[in-house]
């Protein structure tokens, strides 16, 4: 019997030997679990975009199945706490130890760049789901980004205030490279247009104070103040905006939808009706696939998604869509290849993974705050189809 079974396991042994080894390779891999590693801020201030892409992420995998081309979807959760050592050791961990077929998430710019080196190195896909300096994909051939640019969704309330009897602005955005990015396209735009920058202000990152900046923009006396802050600052300010009387100043607030988030929108109150802004997405968009998105969402979560979920929502599917391009196979290079080019209605709207840059297509709209159903929310009026990054238009 001892015999009949060690035969058995040569026979075994010597057939998967035969097997092409390509076959092996795939059937190897289809037994493995897919691994996406999520390196997100779930606490400290930028806590709200690691909860609501981490939602989102769930919420994608509930909708679509667990497994994909025979291999069953592992997402693995780290809290970088928005620190960027944290960012690249966690990277590293995931990468050497876990085995990671995918890196994700990054919710701010520095975070991304501490990781685009491991990436390369490694030849891991990195999709980004929030950082959005524009630099941001230039620097690895493995990144691929699904949240959107600073210039690209400045440009549209750049061009509305020019059109809008704004002739003198003042900008204030936070201290760091997205913040940058902001300001410079506003001010080249709006000046283009024929308008004036009377001064320009930048606050810090983190925990920052804005009553002295609010403060120069009242001396300043512009017919309206550009703001940037990242997702998870507006309530904060808007409370300080109102606190220094500046809603009743007569100069008009404008700004990117970050500031307006959908996150803290409600907590804001009347001073947050009438703000204009643009942005990509807003929970208010009126799509089929939207409605749905926002209805599955908040019946999962209890709270409302913003743009960080639908970033973190479409970058499941470019994930996911990849691996199924490739049959399961994955691989860091082929994986990458069928990420590019992708073409699909997201819940914001028609959007376009760029083969060339690997950066995101997609409509910027224009919005204002009003109250629906007893609720705040971004309604968009206006719209510009298929924005790339202004800087990636060549």
């Amino acid at each position: 019997m001892h015999k009949r079974t060690a035969l058995r396991h040569l026979a075994a042994a010597g057939l998967a030997s035969s097997l092409p080894l390509a076959f092996q390779s795939t059937a190897f891999a289809q037994a493995k679990p897919f691994k996406i590693g999520f390196i997100l801020p779930m606490t400290g201030q930028s806590a709200s975009t690691g909860r609501q892409i981490e939602a989102a992420a769930k919420l994608y995998l509930a909708q679509n199945g667990a497994t994909v081309a025979g291999r069953k979807i592992e997402l693995i959760i780290k809290d970088d706490a928005g620190v960027a050592d944290a960012t690249r050791r966690i990277a590293q961990e995931l990468v050497v130890s876990d085995k990671v077929d995918v890196l994700a998430g990054f919710g701010l710019t520095p975070l991304a760049l501490a990781t685009a080196p491991i990436a390369t190195q490694s030849k891991t896909p990195m999709v980004v789901t929030a950082a959005a300096t524009s630099i941001v994909t230039e620097q690895s051939p493995y990144i691929v980004r699904t949240s959107f640019t600073l210039p690209q969704v400045t440009l549209g309330i750049a061009e509305w205030a020019s059109k809008n009897q704004i002739k003198r602005a003042v900008t204030l955005v936070a201290d760091y490279a997205p913040g940058i990015d902001a300001e410079k396209t506003f001010k080249d735009r709006f000046k283009l247009n024929g308008g004036e920058v009377i001064g320009e202000i930048r606050s810090p990152l983190r925990n920052p104070d804005f009553a002295p900046f609010l403060q120069k923009v009242r001396d300043l006396s512009p017919d309206a103040v550009f703001v940037f802050l990242p997702s998870g600052q507006g309530a904060a300010f808007m409370k300080q905006f109102a606190e220094r009387g500046l809603d009743k100043s007569g100069i008009r607030l404008i700004c990117t939808g970050d500031v307006t988030d959908d996150d803290q929108l409600n907590d804001m109150g009347d001073v947050a009706l009438n703000i204009v802004s643009s942005h990509h997405y807003s929970a208010s968009h009126p799509s089929a696939v939207n409605k749905k998105f926002v209805e599955a969402f908040q019946a999962a979560n209890k709270f409302r998604p913003n743009f960080m979920a639908v970033a973190g929502y479409d970058g499941m599917r470019v994930i996911t869509k990849a691996l199924e391009a490739t049959k399961g196979a994955g691989g860091g290079d082929a994986l990458l290849a069928a990420m590019k080019g992708q073409v699909f209605e997201s819940p914001r709207g028609p959007v376009l993974i760029d083969a060339q840059t690997r950066d995101i297509v997609q409509d910027v709209y224009i919005r204002r705050v009003a109250r629906v159903n007893g609720q705040l929310f971004n309604e968009e009026f206006d719209v510009q189809k298929a924005v790339k990054d202004p800087g990636k238009t060549k």
